[in-house]
Parts: structure tokens; C-alpha cells; sequence
């Protein structure tokens, strides 16, 4: 009975994994057509600063196909995250108590809105700053003329990192919420916190201070929030009790 009952259960997820990538190949195959604009989109932040004779390139044959192609697949996969998450959330849902439902779908709404949050934070404020800060650094005689496919790779690789440091204030609820530590203690790591965030921030952007400072300082203040938000669903939980 058991092994019936855990072959369902196999079912049912390949079930909801197999709707999750039609809609994936759906979003894929409508945005196909509008693959060049999207890049031309994405492409904007850096277009808005180059110099006059300057312009972006492809220094491999395939590029100009690939690169807008590879770029509307992750839009297909962003566009397609909420359809994935509530497939997810509906098949561990009934063995949740009531309000642990409440719960894990509040956290998958935040951690979706974070993440969207954090795409465009990088999109509209800090590759802005940051091309605004190497194109005017470039020394006089240099002709400014990236590669598509290296533009491509910075500009998403800029991006899950924010997206993914956005998550931090759902991350600090989870481990207050579950036990693993409380906010006193966080709070009494804090100046550890800061400087984590610096460390993480050299590591994983531009060698400059601008985006050093975009992802350690934004990272501190939902360090912060996270603790905040987490004291008052724990000590609406207590009151509960």
C-alpha cells in the first residue's frame, strides 16, 4: 500500500514537472519572434552610454542567432517561475497542517517577489551606474565595442546574483522562524554581516566601488529586514499560543 501510495505521489510530480516545461516551451515559442527585440532591450543600459561610433559586436559567427535565443529562454524561465512555484506548492501542500500552508505560500510570494525585485534593481539602477561608470573610465583613443555574447553573460550573472541576494530576508525568517537561531543573536553577529556583505559584493561584481556598494549595502538593509519581519511573525506566533 505504502508502495503504491509513493508511486502516486512519483506520478503526481512528474505530472506537474511535465506542465511546468510546456509552459516553459510555451513562453519559449511566443517570445522566439520577439528574441532580437528582447535583447535590444536588455542591451539598453549599456546602448544608453557608448560613445558616439561606438557599438556593441559579435566576434563569433553563430552570436548574433545564439545569444538573443539563449536570452528569451531565460525569459521563458522567468516568465514561467510563478506556474512552476504553485505546481511545486500544490503537490507538497497536502501533507502541510493548515498553517503551514499559510506559511510556505506567503514565503513562495515573497521569495518570487524578491527575485523579480532584484532583476529589476539590476535592470533600471545598477547596470545603468555601472556602464555609466566603465564607459567614462575608458581611456581617450579607446573605441568601447563589447562582445553580445560576453555582454549577455555579465549582465545575467550581475543579476542572479542581486536576484539571490534579495533572498536574504526570506532566508533569515526561515532560520528564526524554524529554531535554528533567533534574532538577538543575529543582530549580535551584525558588524560580521556587513562585512560578509562587502566580502561577497568583491567577489561577485565588478571590480568597482559602485557595484560593490549596490549589492553589500542593499544585502545589509534585507539582512535587516528579515530580522524584523521574522520578530514579529514569531511573537504573533507566541501570542497565538
Amino acid at each position: 500500500m505504502e508502495k503504491n501510495t509513493f508511486l502516486e505521489h512519483l506520478q503526481e510530480l512528474r505530472s506537474r514537472l511535465i506542465r511546468s516545461l510546456l509552459v516553459v516551451m510555451t513562453c519559449f515559442l511566443s517570445l522566439i519572434y520577439f528574441s532580437n527585440d528582447i535583447y535590444l532591450m536588455l542591451s539598453k543600459p549599456l546602448l544608453n552610454f557608448l560613445p558616439t561610433g561606438s557599438s556593441m559586436i559579435a566576434t563569433e559567427v553563430a552570436s548574433p542567432f545564439l545569444a538573443p535565443l539563449k536570452l528569451t529562454f531565460f525569459a521563458s524561465l522567468l516568465l514561467s517561475m510563478p506556474f512552476f512555484l504553485n505546481q511545486m506548492w500544490r503537490f507538497m501542500a497536502p501533507g502541510m497542517y493548515k498553517n503551514e500552508k499559510s506559511l510556505s505560500f506567503l514565503v513562495m510570494l515573497s521569495s518570487l517577489f524578491l527575485f523579480y525585485a532584484g532583476i529589476l534593481f539590476t535592470y533600471f539602477l545598477v547596470l545603468p551606474l555601472v556602464f555609466n561608470f566603465f564607459t567614462g573610465a575608458a581611456p581617450d583613443g579607446i573605441l568601447i565595442m563589447t562582445d553580445i555574447s560576453r555582454y549577455l553573460d555579465f549582465v545575467l550573472s550581475m543579476m542572479f546574483a542581486f536576484s539571490f541576494a534579495f533572498e536574504i530576508p526570506v532566508f533569515i525568517f526561515l532560520l528564526i522562524w524554524s529554531g535554528i537561531t533567533d534574532s538577538d543573536s543575529l543582530r549580535s553577529k551584525r558588524p560580521y554581516v556587513v562585512i560578509a556583505c562587502f566580502t561577497v559584493g568583491m567577489l561577485i561584481t565588478p571590480p568597482d566601488v559602485i557595484s560593490q556598494s549596490l549589492l553589500a549595502i542593499p544585502a545589509w538593509l534585507l539582512f535587516e529586514l528579515g530580522i524584523v519581519m521574522a520578530d514579529l511573525f514569531v511573537r504573533k506566533k507566541e501570542e497565538d499560543l
